[in-house]
């Protein structure tokens, strides 16, 4: 075969040879491309897209890092500002608290206090609203005392349908009756498979 192929190319000019030569090399670079080159920049391509991918995950890590202090000074100031909102806008009635609270008032301004009657609770989208009718006796400088200390509570309180009437022939320190509704309001917590589906 070699002798065939000697005979083959006498007689030819010497750059014959090292054209074929050339042929030969360059087929055997793109066999060998396909099958192993190739593959192997692919792989290397998507090697280093995981890379950047990797190094861009790690770069945004560090920043939330650097910004964990101060989120966590930003969920502090919103849990205090949440216990702020729920002292006026309180989760459950504390019913005896507040009865307790408008007796003492009505004790200290010397009020004959009549009635203090509860309502029922009036669902709205995220609290209740809670109407207390109240009747008492008393001046109208205490009345006046007793709205202005209910103002200071740290809830809620709305005075609404205040009618006030003066008491004839009353022959006591008292010289008028009012009847109001205190109206307060309460925080609805959500049920708890409403407070996931809506948790982010």
């Amino acid at each position: 075969m070699a002798a065939e192929f000697r005979t083959g190319l006498e007689g030819k000019a010497w750059y014959m040879g090292a054209l074929l030569g050339l042929l030969v090399a360059g087929i055997i670079y793109v066999v060998v491309y396909q099958f192993a080159i190739k593959d192997q920049k692919t792989d290397l391509a998507r090697q280093e897209a995981n890379l950047s991918e990797l190094q861009r995950k790690i770069q945004e890590g560090r920043a939330a890092q650097a910004q964990l202090p101060r989120f966590r000074e930003e969920v502090r100031q919103l849990e205090l500002e949440l216990d702020q909102l729920l002292r006026i806008l309180p989760a459950r009635r504390n019913t005896q608290e507040l009865l307790r609270r408008v007796r003492a008032l009505t004790e200290q301004g010397d009020f004959n206090l009549l009635r203090f009657t509860p309502g029922g609770e009036i669902d709205r989208d995220f609290y209740s609203e809670w109407p207390i009718t109240i009747n008492l006796q008393g001046t109208y400088h205490n009345l006046a005392q007793l709205f202005d200390r209910i103002s200071r509570f740290s809830r809620i309180i709305n005075i609404e349908n205040l009618k006030v009437d003066q008491l004839r022939d009353s022959g006591g320190r008292h010289t008028l009756s009012a009847s109001f509704r205190a109206k307060t309001f309460i925080y609805k917590d959500p049920p708890p498979g409403e407070e996931e589906e809506t948790a982010p």
